[in-house]
């Protein structure tokens, strides 16, 4: 391959301390034509050693949730500072809202279970690279109420009392510290969740984050 193909490729770094499970999926991603693995590290800290010297710096960056040494909060949080042009990606297992939460709010713009299939990585990869963010909860939404959405794609409004429970639910608060905060009942909430979730077609809380970050309705910190 010539140096002028390779630099049509998006460039991608890996960082996940299962040594294993990173060489496999780096050859997967090589795999899809489109894409170059130039980094490859075990955890926050190589990765931040190894972009100060690589010749390309990857345009996006999978990074696992949890790792030994500096986690992907962590990593995320330092790498979004020193390289704000690079997108990030967190790569987990099945973690709870949270912890995939604390991701966004390091900087990643989306988030990949490590059992994704094949054709669904190549896709998100793709959409982070064009669109900027990857939310799986769009891609993967119940049809009727896709179909319902459309219908009504003109009348998209969220109320004031909708966007301050959204803004809420951005946190580390549970649904039921959220019904204190705001002096409601938890079904209230729950009302609120399910208005949001058909409004945004999303199908979880972190889809919910994800896809209010996508449409500047919050900012996280």
């Amino acid at each position: 391959m010539t140096n002028s193909e390779k630099s049509k490729k998006i460039a991608v770094g890996i960082v996940d301390d299962e040594r294993l499970f990173a060489k496999s999926l780096g050859v997967l991603i090589n795999s899809f034509g489109s894409f170059d693995v130039v980094i490859e590290a075990l955890d926050g800290k190589e990765v931040l050693k190894k972009l100060e010297v690589v010749s390309v710096v990857p345009e996006i960056i999978l990074l696992d949730v949890r790792m030994r040494g500096m986690n992907g909060p962590d990593a995320a949080a330092a790498i979004s500072s020193l390289y704000p042009q690079i997108k990030l990606v967190a790569l987990t297992q099945k973690d709870d809202d949270f912890t995939i939460i604390s991701m966004f709010k390091g900087g990643c713009c989306a988030y990949l279970l490590k059992d994704i299939h094949p054709d669904e990585l190549e896709r998100a990869l793709k959409e982070v690279k064009v669109k900027g963010f990857y939310n799986a909860d769009v891609i993967n939404i119940n049809f009727r109420r896709l179909f319902t959405q459309e219908k009504k794609q003109n009348e998209f409004k969220i109320s004031d009392r909708e966007l301050s429970f959204l803004k809420l639910a951005c946190s580390d608060l549970t649904y039921k510290q959220i019904a204190s905060q705001m002096n409601l009942a938890e079904r209230t909430i729950d009302g609120y969740r399910e208005s949001l979730f058909h409004k945004l077609n999303v199908q979880s809380r972190v889809g919910l984050v994800l896809e209010a970050m996508k449409r500047e309705l919050v900012k996280l910190q």
